[in-house]
């Protein structure tokens, strides 16, 4: 039913302040809006709607129906088709999609326009993947035909972060769609809009209302609605430590499935004989990628004795030539922050790091002259296990450098800590292949800061520990939101018994000839 409540336009972006409901645009329940922020210039560049308690039961409820109608009745491989359409319409939009991206959170227009060309990868792989994800037979017997069968979840949540609105959007919502789950996507309050255009071009492609909506808002009333409704089966949340845990126990007061993507202080082991310039080269990347609020950025890296000096160096020379400045200009390579407490976050790091015996190697001050949320990229040495930035994650552009002269000193001192996400060691392949599985996390990249977890849509990522549980990418992520569900089929045996013996006696006479002889017969 469409409403009637007017929805408040943002001429400039295309994007309507509203949520997307049943293949419509509309209205918060309240008419509540809020500013989405351009973090470059702390000003608002659009407006958003503020959806609440009764937002999400419309959203949910509309992807209830949807299970039940047009969407349950296509196959696989009609399902992969309109995910194709879905990535090649957003592929023609990618510079708009990439500009939205950049305004929401800062980042570089480079950067945003990459992750619109691997929103528009994820989605195709799984869109090839819809009509492969099949079951098995199971042998009983001749007299016994048992298969199982892929039954999707149902209504999914799907709760992103900020750092890359709109790939996170299509990890998860990706491989719910190809297994055939409707869902309901809560995107950051701080990045909203490309959730909206994501949801948009689904409707202009041809998926039928209900199988997606967004509703914009906050956590502590969107959110918190998303994970407790009992029509949600299944919940996909990325985010820091503590929001998991709610949205853990929320879950299971449900019994619902869930896949978590949390926090990570990921370590960098460079072992003797690394080449310095190529590993200095990829350790960029690996920190300072998303100006480091990335969860799967490094933030410790560990030096071996013979390269430290020469690693330093080299490292702080390329940090200190990185182009800091606004997202809009090719030019950039570090970005904004996305917020105030972001950058109070970094700055607390660095300077309790230094009031306990750390040093500065380069980058160390926030940067207000270039903008309100700019941080420069910062190296440290020295760092102590008194300081907060020795164990906790920064999600910030701060990286601490270790002098190591044991490689078992350097195993031991990655494995440290409640965090295992993503881990990467550099080196001659032979001994980073030796080193590599000792490590605790859920990926390992060899000469490589991150490829397994973010570039590769192919191979399932996630956390150990207090990183996360479940795994998103590959099959795997696709079975996330699949149940198996097991059919078995008894062939016809004649009866062995003549009629006319009451059922009571008929049933022990059957129930001994196959307890007691094994015999597979109606009684």
């Amino acid at each position: 039913m469409t409403r009637t409540t007017p929805v408040a336009e943002n001429a400039e972006i295309g994007v309507p302040a509203a949520l997307f409901i049943d293949n419509e645009f509309r209205a918060a329940a309240d008419g509540r809006l809020f500013d989405s922020i351009d973090p470059s210039t702390e000003t608002a560049f659009a407006k958003a709607a503020r959806g609440g308690a009764a937002d999400i039961d419309a959203a949910v409820k509309a992807a209830h129906a949807a299970m039940r109608g047009p969407w349950r009745e296509l196959t696989p491989a009609e399902r992969g088709r309109l995910l194709f359409r879905l990535a090649d319409a957003i592929e023609t939009r990618r510079d708009a999609i990439a500009r939205v991206e950049t305004l929401d959170v800062g980042k570089p227009l480079r950067e945003s326009r990459g992750d619109v060309g691997g929103v528009c990868a994820t989605i195709r792989y799984n869109a090839g993947a819809a009509d492969k994800m099949e079951g098995a037979t199971v042998p009983l017997g001749r007299n016994f035909v048992d298969y199982t069968v892929l039954e999707p979840l149902g209504v999914t949540a799907h709760i992103v972060p900020w750092n890359y609105p709109l790939g996170m959007v299509a990890r998860s919502v990706a491989p719910a769609l190809a297994a055939g789950c409707t869902v309901v996507i809560k995107p950051a309050e701080q990045s909203p809009m490309t959730a909206l255009m994501f949801a948009d071009i689904c409707r202009k492609v041809g998926f039928p209302a209900g199988v997606v909506n967004v509703v914009t808002g906050f956590g502590d009333e969107a959110g918190a609605a998303l994970t407790k409704h009992p029509l949600v089966r299944g919940i996909t949340f990325t985010g820091s430590v503590e929001t998991g845990r709610k949205v853990y126990l929320a879950a299971a007061q449900g019994i619902k499935p869930t896949v978590l993507e949390l926090g990570g202080k990921n370590p960098m082991i460079v072992l003797p004989g690394a080449d310095v310039e190529r590993t200095a080269a990829g350790a960029i990347h690996a920190c300072l990628h998303g100006a480091g609020q990335t969860c799967v950025s490094i933030e410790r890296v560990y030096v071996h004795d013979s390269l430290y000096d020469e690693f330093r160096d080299a490292f702080a020379r390329r940090v200190e030539a990185l182009e800091i400045g606004p997202g809009d200009s090719w030019d950039t390579e570090i970005g904004s922050l996305v917020s105030a407490d972001q950058v109070e976050g970094v700055v607390k790091h660095v300077d309790d790091a230094i009031a306990n015996g750390a040093t500065v190697v380069a980058g160390g001050n926030a940067r207000p002259d270039l903008g309100p949320f700019f941080h420069e990229p910062t190296v440290l040495e020295g760092v102590t296990s008194a300081a907060a930035c020795y164990g906790e994650e920064t999600f910030g552009p701060l990286v601490s450098l270790y002098r190591y002269s044991d490689v078992e000193d350097a195993v031991r001192l990655a494995n440290e800590g409640e965090y295992g996400l993503n881990a990467s060691v550099w080196g001659p392949e032979r001994d980073a292949k030796r080193i590599a599985p000792r490590i605790k996390a859920g990926t390992i990249n060899v000469n490589e800061g991150f490829m397994a977890n973010f570039a590769s849509i192919d191979t399932p990522m996630g956390g150990m520990r207090m990183s996360g549980t479940g795994r998103r990418h590959g099959r795997e992520g696709i079975l996330r939101y699949t149940e198996p569900q097991t059919v078995a089929v008894q062939r016809f045996v004649p009866t062995l018994l003549p009629d006319g013996i009451p059922f009571r006696t008929r049933s022990r006479i059957w129930s001994f000839l196959v307890n007691k002889l094994g015999w597979m017969v109606k009684p």
